[in-house]
């Protein structure tokens, strides 16, 4: 395969992807990108047909974590079978990028949320539910995973155009590169202004809270009421999950969205280079402490504590680095430490099998 076909260019197949092909793999298999995972299987699409989808048995019993799986977004090698109504994934191609998070509750394991994602919406809608240290955490899991990330705030109808203003300027005060959309589902002027940062063929992904607006977006989107919105709470501005699985939609014209459930719960681990980006200002103070493992929690010569004593840097925001930090290396401890627990009940349950077949 020397050129790449414009049927899977539409869908975002690139020069990257190319690359990583295994030789002489796109005469044995059909390229294609999974669209959507259910509880039971995928749809993949290989440009020009959605098609459902099953495992391959090696994938199944060889893959260790969730990483191994397929996530919306990825760029599969499959085996289309009754005249195109039924694909085996065989493999899955290396990824650009992978949007992952801690599982909900105490379960310590990843959650993949969408792979080969060009630009990361964050929405935050401009009522109760706006939290700049929420966007933090966004910010820390989109720069870990090298993914551009926008923010959009959505509902901007219901304040005043200096309330915007003040809330834009206090996200650049400690983020003056992220480019920030302040939008409203209401205004088709805004809508507008969104879809002109879109470009045919990338993929983008929408992340957010229940309720921010996020389906509705969708629907504005693709330009009709095709996808189901819940009511907002107006005593706690929360939504319900109108989107309860993750999948990919192809827009008119030409680009590709992710959506995802609304995530009431954000656990990062192992995120170091995404908090050093998100966390730039500390990033760049931990460079002026006296010594070069300082924690920034309690250790004399600290620039950093020295900066939120001053004022230079807030307490909020200080406070919110060193819990995502703490938060991260514990959960990639207990992470490793899971997995080497798996490894040696593995090797018992081999060895068991192995005795028993001797004993035969």
């Amino acid at each position: 395969m020397n050129n790449i076909s414009n049927k899977l260019k539409r869908i975002g197949f690139d020069k990257f992807f190319l690359e990583k092909l295994p030789p002489g793999s796109s005469e044995q298999f059909d390229i294609a990108r999974v669209v959507a995972v259910h509880k039971e299987g995928y749809t993949i699409s290989n440009g020009e047909l959605d098609v459902l989808a099953e495992l391959v048995g090696k994938i199944i019993f060889s893959a260790s974590s969730p990483v191994e799986y397929p996530a919306v977004g990825d760029w599969v090698l499959a085996i289309f079978y009754d005249k195109n109504t039924f694909a085996i994934i065989h493999e899955i191609l290396p990824r650009k990028s992978l949007l992952k998070r801690k599982t909900p509750g105490k379960r310590v394991d990843f959650q993949l949320i969408a792979a080969n994602v060009d630009v990361a919406f964050i929405i935050q809608s401009l009522n109760e539910n706006f939290n700049l240290r929420r966007l933090e955490r966004y910010l820390v899991m989109v720069n870990d995973a090298k993914i551009q990330p926008i923010v959009l705030l959505s509902k901007s109808d219901l304040l005043d155009q200096e309330t915007i203003t003040g809330i834009t300027e206090g996200i650049h005060k400690i983020m003056p590169h992220l480019q920030v959309v302040p939008f409203s589902n209401e205004n088709e002027s805004d809508l507008d202004n969104v879809k002109g940062i879109m470009q045919a063929g990338l993929t983008y992904c929408l992340l957010g809270s229940s309720g921010v607006g996020k389906t509705t977006l969708i629907n504005n989107l693709v330009g009709g009421s095709k996808y189901t919105t819940k009511t907002v709470s107006k005593k706690e501005s929360k939504g319900g999950h109108a989107t309860t699985y993750r999948q990919m939609i192809k827009l008119d014209f030409g680009a590709l969205v992710v959506d995802t459930p609304g995530m009431r719960e954000l656990g990062n681990f192992s995120v170091a280079t995404g908090l050093g980006e998100t966390f730039s200002d500390i990033s760049e103070l931990s460079g002026k402490c006296q010594f070069n493992d300082c924690s920034h929690i309690n250790e004399k010569g600290c620039a950093v504590l020295h900066a939120v004593e001053d004022g230079q840097l807030s307490a909020e925001r200080y406070k919110n680095f060193i819990k995502i930090n703490k938060e991260s290396a514990f959960n990639e401890m207990s992470y490793l430490e899971k997995r080497k627990k798996d490894k040696q009940f593995g090797k018992f349950i081999k060895t068991v099998m192995k005795h028993k077949k001797s004993k035969r």
